[in-house]
């Protein structure tokens, strides 16, 4: 009897261990890590100036294009990485956005981005590595980027052609008052003489 019971510890603590080292394994799953997740090839369209001065002044934008731009060509571990500060970087720029850069088209295209860096996040995570699940789900991110950057681009293009008509037409409104004084100059002249 007294034997049993150091017996039953001996037992009771290698099972524990063995339990504790199939966690470990259970953590990240055995994978190959040759496989290479994104397009390594992929190109994102380039910010324009003045989207590249908001950029620097907005911070997180120039981190998330970065990040952006290396998960693709990221191995399982390392897009595992990407996904986690992707998630984050995204959440910052929905919850940052400058005055000048709220609008809905920009607002709705952050929520996507937000979205799919969310579901990067959630298939990189999951105990069943589906890789075809997360290469649509790397696709699905480049095309979020891809289009945050462009609706950027666009409003800053508007922006520049809202002011230019502006300038166009108070230009316009001085040169028909300089002309409507010039006449009203002459008329003074004529009824003088």
């Amino acid at each position: 009897m007294k034997f049993i019971i150091p017996i039953l510890i001996a037992i009771s603590f290698f099972f524990s261990c063995g339990n504790n080292s199939e966690e470990q394994k259970a953590e990240l799953p055995n994978t190959n890590m040759s496989i290479v997740f994104g397009d390594t090839t992929y190109i994102y369209p380039q910010l324009s100036e003045p989207a590249k001065e908001q950029a620097v002044k907005w911070g997180v934008l120039e981190d998330l294009i970065q990040e952006a731009k290396s998960t693709n060509g990221s191995n399982y571990r390392d897009l595992r990485e990407h996904a986690v500060r992707l998630r984050e970087i995204s959440d910052s720029l929905f919850k940052k956005i400058p005055d000048t850069l709220n609008t809905n088209p920009i607002n709705s295209r952050l929520l996507v981005l937000k979205t799919r860096s969310e579901l990067l996040y959630q298939t990189s995570h999951q105990d069943n590595i589906d890789s075809l699940n997360i290469q649509e789900s790397v696709k699905e991110l480049n095309i979020a980027v891809e289009n945050l950057i462009t609706h950027l681009n666009e409003k800053f293009l508007k922006d520049k052609i809202d002011y230019q008509r502006k300038e166009d037409e108070e230009n316009e409104l001085k040169k028909q008052e300089r002309f409507r004084d010039s006449i009203f100059e002459l008329e003074l002249q004529d009824k003088k003489n």
